[in-house]
């Protein structure tokens, strides 16, 4: 539809401009009139835009394709930029010979009244179709439009400027005409020059005044985004195409830099509608990761899974341990080499001084298939519990206490209550011992994992 339309309204200047061409110049020359002689050479540049224009709003509504992968519209541009060219030949041809005439003093002019109807019919058409082409420029964007618009704009006023010489001519003074077509001239090297400077813009990939500025404070504006490391804008018709690399934490997930890219093509097409948006995203090592989370990310930027991470410091020296889990069926050999690799680039993040300790262990099933557990074994597990908390203090109670049984090792949980007054701290430490005391009484319990919960006022933890 839009196609149609923008064709449409670029064909019916075609038509507009040449009867206006044939018109002048058949008044001009029975008249002798260089100011409407002018007009028809200005009409005559219009008709020769108006046609380029034509084809250049067909080509450039092509889609891309292999050889145009940014599309066809910088046409319209190059187009704009040819009739740019034809506005200075004409404007400097007319004032050169308006100048002769004001030399010479060769101002014959035969005033007619059909003399005064083509210029004011003129006005007429050139109003209704620079009316016309602007709109439609407006609703397409396009450039080669708005490149005939602005030349019918001219017009108007052109043809104002030679209307009110005839109208001295007509009471005797005859030197208004050659003036008058300086004044044209000079009128139409000015629109030329708006013109210009718009085309060349476009066909540089100069970006729009204003826009980078408007886009970076856009994506500053995200939350997640630490800044803009780089920003191309590319202005192609009435579309730009927008590149560019932002920084983000590397702690977030995948699914968080995802939402921050679609928020930021979101704002971004609020003001620019016709976008097409490229984001790399870059991400960064910010002052807030601990060391344990530094140890996380390496490690899956690995496609390893690390966990039990512990960071010592002890007469000013580093110490790192942690539990690396791969796959079982690797032989010893292979799973150090792992290991060996995952330290190398722990060491070049965290400094070569660190110490590491690394503890290889086989994957952990996501779903373990159970056995029974009997029910003497189940008697002999809670004995150990039993026995073990008791002699803890910070432990007011202990409930839920859930064993599984895989590959003849057992798992355990259970929830504790301590007392809401105790740290997070001294909480953590106490669960943590009491997971490696239940472990060393019996070599079968491969896993204890402690819930802990604070003593609730009416003491009736469930």
């Amino acid at each position: 539809m839009k196609k149609n339309e923008k064709q449409n309204v670029a064909l019916s200047s075609v038509v507009a401009s040449i009867l206006l061409t044939l018109t002048k110049f058949f008044v001009g020359i029975v008249t002798g009139s260089i100011g409407i002689l002018s007009e028809a050479a200005h009409s005559l540049l219009d008709f020769g835009a108006a046609t380029l224009t034509y084809f250049a709003v067909r080509i450039g509504d092509r889609p891309a394709d292999a050889k145009h992968q940014y599309g066809h519209q910088k046409v319209e541009s190059v187009s704009a930029l040819i009739e740019t060219g034809l506005l200075f030949i004409t404007s400097f041809w007319i004032i050169y010979e308006a100048v002769q005439r004001l030399i010479h003093k060769s101002n014959e002019v035969d005033i007619r009244w059909y003399s005064f109807a083509v210029i004011i019919l003129s006005i007429i058409i050139d109003y209704s179709r620079s009316k016309a082409l602007y709109k439609v420029a407006k609703k397409t964007s396009s450039q080669a439009l708005e490149a005939d618009a602005l030349h019918f704009s001219s017009d108007i006023l052109s043809s104002g400027v030679v209307l009110i010489g005839l109208v001295f001519i007509y009471f005797g003074i005859r030197i208004a005409d050659p003036i008058a077509a300086i004044g044209v001239s000079l009128f139409v090297l000015h629109a030329g020059y708006v013109l210009g400077k718009r085309t060349i813009d476009v066909l540089v990939d100069t970006a729009p005044e204003g826009l980078t500025e408007n886009i970076t404070k856009i994506v500053k504006n995200v939350e997640g985004v630490l800044g803009i490391e780089k920003l191309r804008i590319r202005p192609v018709g009435g579309s730009s195409f927008i590149d560019m690399i932002i920084n983000i934490s590397r702690k977030l997930p995948l699914d968080k830099a995802n939402e921050i890219n679609q928020k930021i093509e979101k704002e971004i097409r609020k003001i620019i509608k016709e976008s097409d948006i490229t984001i790399h995203i870059k991400p960064l090592t910010v002052s807030t990761e601990t060391i344990r989370e530094r140890v996380q990310i390496i490690a899956a930027n690995h496609n390893l899974s690390v966990h039990d991470i512990q960071v010592y410091l002890e007469n000013n020296k580093r110490f790192l341990s942690y539990d690396l889990e791969v796959d079982e069926k690797l032989n010893l050999h292979k799973s150090h080499e792992i290991a060996s690799h995952l330290e190398k680039a722990l060491k070049q993040e965290l400094g070569e001084d660190i110490i590491i300790n690394t503890h290889i262990e086989p994957y952990e099933l996501e779903i373990a298939s159970t056995s029974q557990v009997l029910e003497k074994e189940q008697n002999k597990i809670n004995k150990i519990i039993n026995l073990i908390i008791s002699k803890n203090k910070s432990i007011k109670d202990y409930h839920k206490v859930e064993i599984k049984k895989v590959n003849k090792k057992f798992f355990i949980t259970l929830h504790c209550i301590f007392d809401k007054r105790l740290s997070l701290e001294e909480v953590h430490n106490t669960a943590s011992k009491l997971e490696y005391q239940i472990r060393q009484k019996n070599s079968k319990i491969q896993q204890v994992v402690i819930h802990t919960e604070p003593e609730s006022k009416r003491g009736d933890n469930k």
